[in-house]
């Protein structure tokens, strides 16, 4: 399969069709086809859009509808999430070249997601915090309007040169494997219960720190299952009768 059939473009609750059916266009010009729709509006695929995707029709009609951004990213082993915000974001900030090079890199072992939040105010924190890799456009300081579709093409158009540039390069090994967000999501829930019970955890700062922590360290599947086999050792030792 190739990589950019793994790779899924998700818009967290757009606002216009029109939005939507350009975002398509700027997809199907780059070779990409994989669109998600975190919303539950059911007028996003409208005439509007239809007439904005130029011929892009078949990445609407195959676009895949969720009502949350935890479901949309939960099969993807990585996340990548556009942010203007910088200032604590700066271990985890990529420009588009590295963005689509790194997208494509892993997209060759699973799904990676390339996410783009609402018009106006973008992904939350905890959103990004979900992510691990943040994607920062560097636009004009002092103009750096962007609109949407703008944004999708920029970030499709790096995807599809460092694909380019990988047909080129002999295949190397593969990548390790690593876990999609489903499995992190239950680890860190896991964590949370644990560290809380054990009294670690008493205010809401701490597991976004601990998040970070994880995040940045990309666990591999393998680590992952040995971290959780290490959380369940500390239940079970809890569990036995005290004499």
């Amino acid at each position: 399969m190739s990589p950019l059939h793994q790779i899924q473009i998700i818009l967290v609750e757009p606002s216009h069709s029109g939005n939507v059916g350009s975002a398509a266009r700027a997809m199907k010009t780059m070779g990409l086809t994989n669109l998600r729709l975190v919303s539950e509006r059911t007028d996003l695929l409208d005439e509007q859009a239809v007439a904005l995707a130029a011929g892009a029709t078949s990445v609407l009609e195959s676009a895949e509808r969720f009502s949350s951004f935890e479901q949309a990213i939960a099969d993807c082993q990585l996340v990548i999430g556009t942010s203007a915000r910088l200032r604590h974001l700066q271990n985890s900030l990529l420009e588009p070249r590295q963005c689509g090079e790194t997208a494509v890199q892993h997209a060759s072992q699973g799904k990676v997601a390339l996410v783009f939040g609402r018009e106006r105010v973008g992904l939350t924190n905890a959103e990004l915090l979900k992510c691990q890799y943040h994607l920062h456009i560097p636009t004009n300081a002092d103009y750096g309007s962007l609109n949407l579709a703008m944004a999708v093409q920029i970030v499709c158009y790096e995807v599809r040169m460092a694909w380019l540039a990988l047909q080129e390069m002999p295949q190397n090994s593969p990548l390790a494997d690593y876990p999609n967000q489903e499995a992190l999501t239950h680890f860190f829930n896991h964590t949370e219960r644990l560290y809380t019970a054990l009294g670690f955890i008493r205010n809401d700062a701490v597991m976004p720190k601990l998040r970070r922590l994880y995040q940045r360290a990309k666990l591999e599947t393998n680590e992952l299952n040995l971290l959780r086999g290490m959380l369940t050792a500390v239940e079970k030792q809890l569990e036995k009768p005290r004499h």
